[in-house]
C-alpha cells in the first residue's frame, strides 16, 4: 500500500487503541475483489461530520467504482445530527469529529444492542480561514482568536492583532467572525483548543454547540461558514482545510505550544499527531490529543475524524462496513493530501483494521 511522505513523523505514534459497533439491517455479502479492494455488496447509509465529507466522497467514488455491487451514501449534516441519526437507527454509520457524550453513547449502544465504537478514519487541520484584502499572511495567537470569536476584538487593526503581526499593514476593517450554528464536531474541536490554550481569555467553554455572542454571525455547515466569509471583506471562520482551499480563502498561521506560527499544511498536522495516543486495549479508538503540543512544526488545531459503527449487527451489513472502511484506512489514505487532509499514522490504521476484523 502506498503511503505519503507526511507519515514519516507519525510512525512513532506507538500503541494506539480502538473499539467498534455494528448495525442490523441490510442484504449483501462479502464477495469478489475489485482493483485490489476486498469488495462486499449491499447498501450503506452514513451521515454526520461535514469536516470529513470531502474525503468520504472520494472514498465512495473509488470504492463503488471498483465494487459495483455496493452503494454507499454519506450526507454531511454535522456531527451532532449524524450521531443522533445513528442512535435512532436512521443511518448505518455516523461521521463525527468529537467523541460521543455519555447520553449519545448510551443511545448508540442501545441501538446496536452491543457497544458502539469510534473508528478514526482521517485527520486534518481546522483552518482559521479569512478574507482580508491586502493581507496575504496573518498570524494569530489563541488569546487573540478567543477575542475575535467572542466579539471583543472587533477590528483588524486592533492592538491584539497588531501584536501578533508587528510587520503587517493591517487595515481599519471590521471583523466579521462566523461560527457554525449547527451541532458541530468542528466547533467542539475548535472550542477545546481555545479552552486548553487561551486560558481565561476564552469564556464560552467547549462543545458541539456554544452560546455565541450576538455579534458573531452563524452559518450552517462547513460550506455555509466559508460562503459567509466570502460574502464580505474582513470575514473569518474555522473550517476543515479543504473547504477553505476550495473557496480560495487564506488560512491563518496559528501560534502553537512551541511559540511558532504554523499553517494547517498536511505535514504540520502529521507532526501534531505524532503525540496522539489511543487506549491501550480494546476497539473503541478514541484519540487523546494535546492541543498545547510543544513539538516544533506542529499545527495546533488538529482533529481526528471518526466513523461510529456497531461492534455487532447483521452479518451482511457488517461485512460491507468492514470492507468500505477497510479501504478507507488503507489505500484510501492516499487521497488525503490532495483533498486537504493528512494520512493517519500507520499504528493507528493497524488498530482500526484489527477492530474491523473484530466486527461481527
Amino acid at each position: 500500500m502506498k503511503r505519503s511522505t507526511t507519515l514519516v513523523g507519525l510512525v512513532a505514534v506507538g500503541a494506539l487503541t480502538l473499539s467498534a459497533c455494528g448495525t442490523d439491517d441490510n442484504t449483501g455479502t462479502a464477495q469478489s475483489r475489485g482493483n485490489d479492494i476486498d469488495c462486499a455488496t449491499g447498501d450503506l447509509r452514513g451521515a454526520g461530520s461535514t469536516f470529513q465529507k470531502n474525503i468520504v466522497s472520494e472514498w465512495i467514488k473509488d470504492y463503488t467504482g471498483a465494487c459495483t455491487g455496493a452503494t454507499v451514501d454519506y450526507q454531511g449534516i454535522g456531527s451532532g445530527a449524524g450521531i443522533k441519526q445513528f442512535g435512532s437507527g436512521t443511518v448505518d454509520f455516523a461521521g463525527t469529529d468529537s467523541t460521543m457524550k455519555d447520553d449519545e453513547q448510551a443511545d448508540a449502544d442501545k441501538r446496536c444492542k452491543s457497544p458502539a465504537w469510534h473508528l478514526p478514519v482521517s485527520a486534518g487541520g481546522i483552518a482559521i480561514a479569512y478574507q482580508l484584502e491586502g493581507v496575504d499572511e496573518l498570524h494569530l495567537s489563541p488569546a487573540t482568536l478567543a477575542g475575535i470569536f467572542q466579539g471583543t476584538v472587533k477590528s483588524w487593526d486592533d492592538a491584539a492583532v497588531k501584536a501578533d503581526n508587528p510587520d503587517a499593514e493591517l487595515p481599519n476593517v471590521a471583523i466579521t467572525a462566523v461560527h457554525r450554528e449547527d451541532s458541530s464536531g468542528t466547533t467542539s474541536v475548535f472550542s477545546k483548543f481555545l479552552a486548553k490554550t487561551a486560558g481565561a481569555a476564552w469564556k464560552l467553554g467547549e462543545g458541539k454547540e456554544l452560546s455565541w455572542p450576538g455579534s458573531v454571525q452563524g452559518a450552517k455547515g462547513s460550506d455555509g461558514v466559508t460562503q459567509a466569509v466570502l460574502a464580505a471583506d474582513g470575514g473569518i471562520t474555522y473550517t476543515e482545510v479543504s473547504y477553505a482551499d476550495n473557496a480560495g480563502l487564506s488560512s491563518v498561521k496559528v501560534k502553537n505550544g512551541a511559540g511558532e506560527f504554523v499553517g494547517p499544511e498536511a505535514e504540520a498536522v502529521s507532526t501534531a499527531l505524532g503525540g496522539a495516543t489511543l487506549p491501550a486495549t480494546g476497539n473503541d479508538l478514541t484519540v487523546d490529543y494535546d492541543f498545547a503540543n510543544t513539538t516544533p512544526g506542529a499545527y495546533p488545531i488538529t482533529a481526528v475524524t471518526y466513523e461510529i459503527v456497531c461492534s455487532k449487527g447483521d452479518p451482511a451489513k457488517q461485512a460491507l462496513l468492514a470492507s468500505f472502511l477497510g479501504y478507507a484506512v488503507d489505500d484510501g489514505q492516499d487521497a488525503a493530501e490532495d483533498n486537504g487532509y493528512a494520512p493517519l499514522p500507520g499504528a493507528m490504521t493497524d488498530r482500526v483494521k484489527a477492530a474491523l476484523k473484530a466486527m461481527a
